[in-house]
């Protein structure tokens, strides 16, 4: 999860997508989460944050937004806004959204269903999960 100083979230659409997610992707052979996210962030968004600044949240599972029939298996953490972001490598559009009112954005299920009820009741100033 990345804010910015309004509270609002980052959420990116891959090209040929609909949906909206958290930023992030699928971890390389070998790979732990957190180099993950941070390989994922840089070449994603052009953002460049160090594994000692990530914040981890929680693991979660839910269906995956793209891919009917698959359930995603979700470490999130929470990454600074050190920079400008853009749209790079397979995202087309990257959006900030309410999380107490996102709009009309149709929204992952890790998303829609575990982080932003997390965050409607205040739970993100605290880490949750496992």
């Amino acid at each position: 999860m990345i804010r910015d100083a309004e509270g609002r979230w980052l959420v990116v659409r891959k090209r040929g997508t609909s949906v909206f997610m958290q930023p992030g992707g699928k971890l390389e052979p070998g790979e732990a989460a957190a180099d993950a996210l941070v390989r994922e962030l840089a070449e994603e968004l052009g953002l460049r944050v160090g594994i000692g600044q990530l914040g981890r949240v929680g693991r979660f599972a839910a269906p995956a937004a793209n891919e009917a029939g698959f359930t995603i298996d979700a470490d999130v953490f929470t990454a600074p806004l050190s920079g400008p972001v853009g749209p790079l490598a397979e995202i087309e559009e990257v959006r900030w959204i309410e999380p107490a009112e996102p709009g009309d954005v149709q929204l992952a299920p890790l998303l829609r269903d575990h982080l932003l009820p997390w965050a409607r009741a205040g739970a993100d100033r605290h880490r949750i999960g496992s």
